[in-house]
């Protein structure tokens, strides 16, 4: 019955996945609202059944969601601080603040699964208005290289926006 084994699976892995997660964020209040979010999602993507190592996979599912997390606190942080630097002004209001916020989270998430110099290239030239010649510069590479590593992050930033539409 699939109640029964949402409730054990629940039952056996949610202590032992809030107690990871204090142990890593060190708040037992934000280590029982990942924990929440990760079986949540769980539920939402997986047969319980299908899953060997339970508490491998729990790990990894919470660990990405931490790791989002600290994505967006440290945008948030830069952004604050980018701001804090802006003659009142010229200062967006609160409501463009939250769009540029989910805007760059966004974008992040969308480099996320770059390699980092393929990353690094890709920032550079978008930007920075870098040239391949500069980037090559400064990444210590080729420019046949940067060539490479921009031509597949702009590859993977298509897959992620029209993947579906291009294998149709």
């Amino acid at each position: 019955m699939p109640g029964d084994t949402l409730h054990n699976f629940y039952s056996d892995h949610h202590g032992w996945l809030k107690s990871w997660l204090r142990a890593r964020l060190g708040n037992a209040a934000d280590a029982a609202d990942f924990a929440q979010d990760t079986f949540l999602r769980v539920m939402q993507r997986c047969d319980l059944g299908a899953i060997d190592t339970p508490r491998a996979f729990l790990r990894t599912v919470a660990r990405g969601l931490v790791i989002d997390h600290w994505r967006r606190e440290e945008l948030q942080r830069a952004w604050l601080e980018s701001l804090a630097h802006l003659p009142e002004a010229e200062a967006p209001s609160p409501e463009a603040r939250e769009v540029v916020l989910e805007l760059l989270e966004r974008i992040a998430r969308m480099l996320d699964g770059l390699k980092p110099r393929v990353r690094s290239a890709f920032l550079l030239a978008q930007c920075e208005g870098l040239t391949h010649v500069q980037i090559a510069e400064r990444l210590g590479v080729s420019v046949r290289s940067v060539e490479r590593y921009v031509a597949e992050a702009l590859y993977h930033c298509y897959l992620l926006r029209y993947g579906d539409e291009a294998e149709a």
